[in-house]
């Protein structure tokens, strides 16, 4: 019997070509991008449970209240690990502090930069890392280090890396003691080529074993075996205040099961983060896919005269009701089954532009399982869904109704595939619009002001102890070039801050406020550098020898302090006297969505990291580069020559939500391409059914033009009704996702008229084609009856 039916399923599905045809190719569109969407999904809830101990593992979290703001953040102080590991065993297994930055390895005549930590012992049984070669145990010698598998490779080829010294930034001789499995792309410090021991005196961390007051480390945890987080949390909650009191501070726990996806922090609570990207593609995939199925229920409807007879004479000649749904179930399956054969390789070939899109590395799970049982359930269920209401539908004929000739579909018919068309561009059209916003939000911070001149701008950071002590003939030699105009040293690059603190007193302060300024130290000629806006008083300046450790405040700092008059005034910190030589005006340093950060900036010249400089613009480049290099070497022959531009330092910034947008405008596209299918498909149909009516209506005078019309007037009310139920919930869902950012764009009224406008032209070109051939064909042939 089953085998019988999908004969009849092949025969029907061969025999109408055109209709299968859209069918199986807008099924297919629709189930690749459900099944491209369900593999980044399962790519971002499965983030980091690559560590066996994924479930009891956590970082500690620092939150911080001044002015009635909590700042949460994942810096903390070193001598808290030990606080934990000595008063708090029953529940904690293992802790481990870690720092990070990148560092120039050698071994022998081979030198490369990579990111890497300093980190204690325990972490790698922490993270319960994959070693190829040696042990965790070797870890806690303070000359050992643990290379990444490519790392070792990169360094020694394909020789025995153990035992080998590497030279970390030309000053710290260390044994390669293990070898680790590259973290995969899906894990939080994937980035970590190599560790090195926390105990090691080149470690400026290890040095710092009372500092209460200096949040600068990372500190991961493991807990007991059912020992519960929030418990611990709480007991451990307050455990820095008596250390620094004049800070309000706080810690607790965070898992690492919410740290990919819950990383954003509202009043020190954990409120959200990627999970609402997991959630906004999860639905639109979810409808995409309801898109196409709503195509092959309209197409099987809009047919059902065509089976009208057929189903009569089945029902006729003793065929039950449940047989009949089994046909129609089967042939909806064959055509998803089909689709699914096609689903496969449309999402095998677009799979590395996905990943260029998201920033991914998925892949097909070929050799999984489990993948191949849920997509073909996931394939058997969408036909159940696509095929379910035609075959309930054309399975309710009374026979004797069809096969005398009375049975007539009816407007009544007509009004669940208008419904399900309504649906169709309901989702395209918020597609379409939140497309449009999130692009205007993107370009909206892209325009906004940064308060400095980005272009021409490069950073270097500061790995080898060789560069430092260099400053002057460094900057010299590079002027000299032609190809620099000038030079600065600072704390961080232009595009990120490193440093945040409190503890600044001043005359007038009041009581108990004490706010949380972002720190930046900076050589003389930072501010020309990257000329930044002078508002009041001075750009720091060498003809005046007093402003060593001098402050200059930008806006925000002199509104957030409330100092009236600020130019000349005294600031205590640090047990320290500084006089406020300048304002400077607001620059965008981190989030470009933002506000803009309280920020001193300090003239201190020993507290550097990076260098800044100025590319001449008369110069192409390449040719500055080229230039700009034997330079450097010449002061720092122990590390390679690397620099980025500030430029592209700042677009990275957008990288979120230009990729959200990205993505959104090729599931609108495709959307739009599943609807219009449907459409075509329908108004074929309705051609087809009102070909007798067209050919009356030509005799009697009717024009082309009216017949195109007649023709086309439904599909425009039927857009007219999505555009009306669309609308107000594009604004509701883009309104509600803008409040995210505190600098954002407004939804302008015409984004909604030239969607409607878009939307409506495309449904007039959609079914054009088939109104207008319908209306050209020759009457004669219509009205024969022969």
């Amino acid at each position: 019997m089953i085998k019988n039916y999908f004969k009849i399923a092949w025969r029907n599905t061969v025999k109408n070509k055109f209709s299968s045809l859209l069918n199986i190719g807008g099924l297919a569109v629709g189930m690749a991008i459900a099944m491209l969407i369900g593999l980044w999904i399962w790519d971002e809830v499965s983030y980091d449970k690559y560590h066996q101990n994924y479930e009891s593992i956590g970082q500690v979290m620092t939150s911080q209240t001044s002015n009635g703001q909590t700042v949460t953040f994942g810096s903390t102080v070193v001598p808290l690990s030990n606080e934990l590991r000595t008063r708090y065993g029953n529940s904690i297994k293992r802790t481990a502090l870690t720092s990070g930055g990148a560092h120039i390895l050698a071994a022998g005549e081979t030198k490369i930069s990579q990111q890497g930590i300093w980190a204690e012992a325990d972490l790698p049984a922490i993270l319960s890392l994959a070693m190829v070669k040696g042990g965790y145990s070797t870890f806690k010698d303070p000359s050992s280090v643990l290379l990444s598998a490519s790392t070792a490779t990169a360094l020694f080829g394909n020789t025995d890396p153990i035992n080998k010294v590497v030279r970390v930034d030309n000053n710290t001789d260390l044994k390669v003691t293990g070898i680790y499995e590259d973290l995969p792309n899906n894990t939080t410090l994937n980035g970590t080529m190599f560790m090195l021991p926390w105990s090691n005196p080149a470690n400026f961390w290890s040095r710092q074993p009372a500092a209460w007051d200096n949040h600068g480390c990372q500190l991961y945890v493991q807990l007991n075996p059912h020992v519960d987080f929030n418990k611990v949390s709480a007991q451990i909650s307050e455990l820095t205040k008596p250390y620094n009191k004049a800070i309000n501070e706080t810690i607790q726990l965070f898992p690492m099961a919410r740290w990919h996806l819950y990383s954003e922090f509202q009043n020190g609570k954990s409120v959200g983060g990627r999970i609402q990207f997991v959630r906004l593609f999860g639905i639109i995939g979810f409808f995409v896919l309801l898109l196409a199925c709503i195509n092959f229920m309209n197409l099987s409807t809009a047919r059902s005269e065509k089976k009208a007879k057929e189903t009569g004479i089945r029902k006729a000649i003793g065929s039950l009701r449940s047989q009949l749904i089994g046909q129609f179930l089967s042939e909806s399956i064959l055509v998803v089954f089909l689709a699914f054969i096609l689903t496969i390789v449309m999402v095998w070939l677009t799979i590395p532009y996905f990943n260029h899109i998201t920033g991914k590395q998925v892949s097909m799970p070929w050799g999984n399982p489990s993948f191949w049982l849920s997509a073909l359930g996931f394939t058997f269920f969408t036909g159940l869904i696509s095929g379910s209401y035609p075959a309930f539908y054309l399975s309710g004929f009374k026979p004797i109704k069809v096969l005398n000739g009375t049975f007539k579909v009816g407007r009544l018919a007509a009004i669940p595939r208008k419904i399900l068309v309504v649906v169709q561009f309901t989702v395209s059209i918020v597609l379409i619009i939140g497309t449009i916003v999130v692009f205007r939000q993107i370009q909206f911070a892209r325009s906004r002001p940064v308060g400095y001149t980005r272009q021409g701008l490069i950073t270097i950071e500061m790995n080898t102890p060789q560069i430092y002590g260099h400053y002057e003939v460094l900057r010299n030699d590079l002027i000299q070039t032609g190809a620099v105009e000038n030079m600065a040293e600072a704390s961080n690059a232009t595009t990120q801050i490193f440093a945040y603190n409190t503890g600044f007193e001043w005359e007038g302060k009041a009581p108990g406020f004490n706010p949380t300024f972002a720190n930046v130290f900076v050589s003389t000629d930072f501010g020309k550098t990257i000329g930044w806006k002078i508002t009041e008083g001075r750009d720091f300046s060498r003809s005046f020898p007093t402003d060593s450790g001098a402050f200059i405040l930008n806006e925000s700092a002199v509104k957030l302090s409330g100092i009236k008059n600020p130019i000349g005034k005294t600031i205590h910190w640090f047990g320290k006297d500084h006089v406020v030589t300048g304002v400077v005006k607001d620059m965008i340093m981190e989030s470009p969505y933002q506000q803009t950060v309280a920020t001193v900036f300090q003239m201190k010249p020993d507290w550097v990291k990076f260098i800044t400089v100025r590319v001449n613009p008369q110069m192409p480049m390449r040719e500055a580069l080229s230039k700009i290099e034997p330079v450097f070497k010449k002061y720092n022959p122990g590390s390679p020559f690397e620099y980025k531009f500030i430029d592209d330092e700042y677009a990275r910034k957008f990288s979120d939500e230009q990729r959200i947008g990205s993505l959104a405008t090729v599931f609108a596209v495709l959307a739009i391409f599943i609807s219009c299918l449907g459409l075509f498909g329908m108004a074929s149909f309705i051609a087809e059914q009102r070909v007798k009516e067209i050919g009356v209506r030509k005799v009697l005078g009717a024009t082309v033009f009216n017949l195109w019309q007649l023709l086309s007037k439904e599909f425009v009310v039927l857009i007219f009704i999505s555009l009306l139920i669309a609308t107000p919930l594009a604004y509701y869902f883009m309104h509600s996702w803008l409040q995210n950012y505190q600098y954002r764009t407004e939804i302008a009224w015409w984004i909604f008229v030239l969607t409607a406008l878009g939307a409506i032209t495309i449904t007039l070109l959609t079914v054009s084609y088939q109104s207008i051939k319908a209306a050209l064909a020759n009457p004669v042939k219509s009205l024969r009856t022969e």
